[in-house]
């Protein structure tokens, strides 16, 4: 299997912005209305916004590679980038987005396994992350992979309030 993890930096603004665009709008466009989908998606991925992101040192990006093909990426957050306060020995997935024509290739698991690496060697004892309650796939995915649900936290799409469940899993 060939794939290659690369960090991001500012240069790669416009890819992740289109990466994102794209993964998100994929997994959620059938769930959600076309207003609330275009509101989320013009504000979470906006440049600047990415920007922003990318420029704070508690958070990290790392695009994947599959065959030399961009198929998704993951981002990480410790200390007060995590959006929600669990505490210093934590560390957040904020997002796994991997492509359609490159999921059911070990991807999800790749950079899961990656942000577990990422976490262990800043020396945190937990990693979690929030999953749409209604993302069945990504909650038996998480479950299979030693996580469990923990929480629930508010997520909006556009003006439509979802809950999220906190799923966390304990390094040892």
């Amino acid at each position: 299997m060939s794939i290659q993890l690369k960090k991001c930096s500012l240069n790669d603004i416009t890819e992740l912005r289109e990466i994102s665009i794209e993964t998100f709008n994929d997994t959620f466009k059938d769930q959600n209305s076309p207003e609330n989908m275009k509101a989320y998606l013009e504000n979470a991925f906006r440049s600047e916004q990415l920007k922003k992101e990318l420029s704070n040192l508690s958070s990290q990006f790392y695009f994947v590679y599959y065959h030399d093909d961009l198929a998704g990426y993951v981002k990480v957050n410790m200390n007060e980038a995590q959006s929600e306060k669990m505490g210093e020995d934590s560390l957040e997935i904020e997002r796994i987005y991997i492509r359609k024509n490159h999921q059911k290739h070990g991807l999800g698991k790749y950079l899961l396994n990656e942000a577990v690496k990422i976490a262990t060697a800043h020396n945190k004892k937990k990693i979690w992350l929030g999953v749409w309650e209604k993302n069945e796939n990504a909650i038996a995915f998480y479950q299979k992979m030693g996580f469990v649900q923990t929480g629930e936290h508010s997520f909006y799409m556009g003006d439509d309030k979802q809950v999220d469940f906190i799923m966390t899993k304990t390094l040892s």
